[in-house]
């Protein structure tokens, strides 16, 4: 049988079948080029974890996935220092800070010149405080003592503990100067004449840091088993309480919560009678942790040393802070009501709180390493990042009268100040998108709550309009996953949500956002660019 020569040969019903295998050909043949070409997607970014691989200046970045303005975060001073672990105002208002190594404390003036007020040849100014009158206090360690100042700038040791670290200072009511020390886990109460005694002692082997509750009791925070303590003199048999230091009567120690860390690092009493606690370090399995004898670090005391140094480092030398923190070192911020209630407020593995304090707007601070980031914790469970010092670590705080607070810092050591008034403008760049293929840039859609009321000025005018921007974005491409000056410029100012990009077509994308206006509240929920 031959073989057919072309269509028309083929029986009928084979015809019509070949026929249309030869249209669906020309179909496909017609859909390739757009099967083959790439859908529009979109870069998506809300939540908190990836708002923080951006930059922020003058931006703040909250746990419930917004950006906003922040308050203004300002450099006030490079101290002469690796480290600065406390920072005090005098009753004048005039800030100090203290730190190493050696040991130092600095004043600084109304333009935040730093001026050397004590030095010695110990290894750390652990804490400061001044008397009602202004006269300055410090505590040094390791070995350390406690010294005063006279206003001409002389020194003297006002009371030695005899043991190993002091670690803070604090005045009661009455002109007492409470001395929390380790190794031992010791209080000491030292009146105005310098004449001291035992005034508590715990089972722990740190008492690590002091305040007054909102009823002038005495508040202590531990170490190894991480307690907040309420100390106060034992009721006396004529029913009475006696507070004066040299007295026999003793102290009494009552737990108001035992935390699940090992170590209590800073403490804050709130307006309302709240007490703030930061705590850090894991307990070992199997029960309270044995007492700890060295100390790596003055703001830590979860490592132990004592241990041959590096070159020029004597062998048994006590290594200098801060070494960093093991990586499994977690921290958490405790709240206990007036009535006693606690409640944990913040945990987390990657940031170890040193520091809390007050801002103006009652909000509780938190100062972190070892990234040198600022937190703002409300009560809702919510927190942002403020900002970040360039420091490693944050570690002391303190606020006046005006609402202006005050920050150092170790790693190296420098001071700060925050607010109360926010920043006139923020800037926020996002982390470098990677496309994974050669792109072309659309769309750019964002969404920002409608805006309050518009400010008013003394006269009562508008100072803002409500036509004016309060959000720029702009948009930026290259083929490199750094930004660098290889990269395209910065096209824009989008104002509207939605106006396709002039970004040119590459691999990587990133964007900016411009916050105007200094309105507390202006802020983005979302961006997306197709």
């Amino acid at each position: 049988m031959r073989p057919f020569k072309n269509y028309a040969q083929l029986p009928s019903e084979n015809n019509s079948y070949l026929r249309i295998l030869y249209l669906l050909c020309i179909l496909c043949l017609l859909y390739l080029p757009s099967s083959f070409a790439e859908h529009t997607r979109r870069w998506r970014q809300s939540t908190y974890e990836e708002f923080l691989k951006g930059t922020a200046h003058g931006v703040a970045v909250r746990s419930d996935g917004r950006l906003e303005l922040a308050p203004k975060f300002t450099l006030l001073a490079d101290a002469d220092a690796s480290y600065l672990w406390s920072v005090r105002l005098d009753p004048k208002g005039t800030l100090y800070a203290a730190g190493g190594s050696p040991a130092k404390v600095f004043r600084f003036d109304s333009n935040a010149k730093p001026t050397v007020v004590f030095d010695s040849s110990d290894l750390s100014a652990q804490a400061i405080a001044f008397d009602s009158k202004g006269a300055l206090y410090v505590g040094t360690s390791p070995d350390g003592k406690v010294y005063k100042i006279s206003a001409s700038g002389e020194k003297s040791v006002f009371f030695d503990p005899k043991t190993k670290y002091i670690w803070d200072l604090a005045f009661g009511p009455d002109g007492t100067l409470y001395v929390a020390t380790g190794d031992k886990g010791q209080l000491f109460a030292v009146a105005p004449d310098g004449k001291g005694e035992l005034f508590y002692s715990c089972d722990e082997a740190h008492i690590r840091v002091l305040a007054f509750d909102s009823n002038k009791n005495l508040i202590a925070g531990t170490e190894p088993s991480g307690r907040i303590l309420r100390i106060s003199r034992s009721t006396g048999q004529n029913g009475g309480k006696n507070s004066k230091a040299g007295s026999s009567v003793p102290a009494e120690g009552f737990v108001l919560y035992e935390t699940s860390k090992r170590e209590v690092t800073s403490l804050a009493v709130a307006p309302d009678g709240s007490i703030y606690a930061s705590a850090i370090g894991e307990k070992p399995r199997g029960g309270t942790a044995a007492p700890t004898t060295i100390i790596a670090t003055p703001q830590g005391t979860t490592s132990i040393t004592t241990a041959i140094g590096g070159p020029g480092q004597a062998q048994g030398q006590i290594q200098p802070p801060f070494l960093p923190f093991p990586s499994l070192v977690s921290s958490s911020i405790y709240r206990i009501s007036k009535d006693g209630a606690p409640e944990e407020l913040w945990t987390s593995r990657e940031e170890v709180v040193y520091s809390l304090g007050l801002a103006s707007d009652g909000r509780l601070l938190a100062g972190t390493g070892n990234n040198g980031a600022l937190l703002a914790i409300d009560g809702r469970g919510v927190f942002a990042q403020l900002a970040k010092a360039g420091s490693s670590q944050i570690t002391g705080i303190v606020g006046n009268s005006s609402g202006k607070v005050f920050l150092c810092t170790s790693n190296p050591g420098k001071v700060f100040s925050l607010g109360p008034e926010y920043e006139a403008e923020g800037t926020f760049e996002s982390r470098s998108f990677d496309a994974q293929l050669f792109s072309q840039w659309g769309r750019l859609e964002w969404w920002s709550p409608p805006p309050a009321t518009a400010a008013k000025s003394a006269s009562g005018s508008s100072a803002v309009h409500a036509n004016d921007p309060r959000i720029e974005f702009f948009v930026r491409s290259g083929n490199t996953d750094d930004p660098s000056k290889e990269w395209s410029r910065w096209f824009g100012p989008y104002t509207k949500s939605g106006v396709a990009t002039e970004a040119p077509s590459a691999r990587f994308a990133q964007w900016k956002a411009v916050i105007h206006d200094g309105r507390p509240g202006d802020g983005i929920d979302w961006v997306s660019l197709a």
